[in-house]
């Protein structure tokens, strides 16, 4: 991969920020230096320091989203931006800007719609073990729920193509946000691929703004929110199991009772056992209509993402922010 093509492609480099003015006028320096026909775009998100105005004077666009949290800030990139490469990063300087063009060209040469640079030595993130260790125990989970697809779903760097980002309904308010984007990517059965790259840790004064619990609890809630909507059978079936076995456990002494004695002497237990098993019937018959629902909405999704063009080179077409309906219906 020679780097006449990836001057012929337009790549749009898209930083989240909140509070980085420590480090973003060197993470803008060094990708505008990895990436020189990259368009590099700052996101400032509500931030109470100068990372507008460093990330500004080291040469990127500057734009502010006022909605707190990285789902809102991903979103709204997405929407704003029209290109044919997305790069993701974060402005803490803990993933190395030489690694771009590696990542582009990996998603390039492998045909994916997805590159994720997974990282090699997140357990030494600021020597938080708590997140090294919840990191663990959401990607096997995430692989038990919805295939072994990915190795590190919370990467924040990553590259996309361009019918990636314009199909990706980005629901997420927080930092589920790269949840969201590896089920998304698994729902569809997109092409992806993965990178390891080495992962720096924070300069002294940088601080992480991940909570391990709170936004722990926000990731585990949004595991179950994306089973209920991608695997409806699976989910509803588990809580129609739980019914089931909590009917058949109030059912046995009452049943063995009654074979016995041929009396049923604790009829409250054994209408209680019947409406739990009523319940159950219930949640599994709603998982079956919701799994039917759930395939055709991923069959739309499919539809909508091979409607848009994939990557492809010999022409220039410049990153910038996506037109307005009006000015399209006019250039139509």
């Amino acid at each position: 991969m020679t780097e006449a093509l990836l001057e012929d492609l337009e790549i749009a480099v898209l930083l989240p920020c909140y509070n980085e003015a420590q480090t973003i006028g060197d993470v803008v320096t060094a990708f505008r230096a990895a990436l020189p026909s990259a368009r590099v775009y700052v996101y400032d998100n509500n931030s109470t320091d100068s990372t507008a105005l460093r990330a500004a004077l080291a040469g990127a666009t500057v734009v502010r989203e006022r909605r707190q949290g990285k789902g809102n800030v991903v979103r709204r990139m997405f929407s704003d931006i029209d290109a044919d490469i997305y790069l993701m990063a974060d402005g803490d300087g803990t993933y190395a800007a030489a690694d771009a063009p590696e990542l582009i060209r990996t998603l390039i040469t492998e045909g994916a719609d997805m590159v994720v640079g997974t990282r090699r030595n997140v357990r030494a993130d600021a020597g938080r073990q708590g997140h090294a260790f919840g990191n663990r125990i959401f990607n096997t989970l995430f692989r038990s729920l919805f295939g072994n697809d990915f190795s590190d779903i919370f990467s924040g760097y990553r590259a996309f193509s361009r019918r990636f980002a314009k199909s990706f309904p980005a629901v997420s308010g927080g930092f589920e946000i790269e949840t969201e984007m590896s089920v998304h990517a698994s729902r569809l059965r997109l092409p992806i691929a993965e990178l390891e790259l080495d992962y720096g840790r924070r300069p002294e004064g940088s601080h992480s703004k991940l909570s391990t619990v709170r936004d722990g609890m926000k990731i585990l809630w949004m595991f179950a929110m994306l089973m209920k909507e991608t695997r409806p059978f699976a989910f509803f079936g588990a809580i129609s199991g739980v019914f089931m076995l909590a009917s058949l456990t109030f059912m046995a002494p009452v049943l063995a009772e009654y074979f016995r004695t041929g009396l049923v002497d604790r009829m409250p237990t054994w209408v209680f056992s019947l409406v739990l098993m009523m319940m159950s019937f219930l949640v599994f018959s709603a998982g079956m209509i919701l799994d039917s629902l759930a395939r055709a909405r991923a069959e739309q999704l499919r539809i909508h993402y091979m409607g848009l063009p994939a990557i492809q080179s010999g022409h220039r077409r410049r990153a910038r922010p996506a037109e307005a309906p009006a000015a399209r219906s006019r250039a139509a």
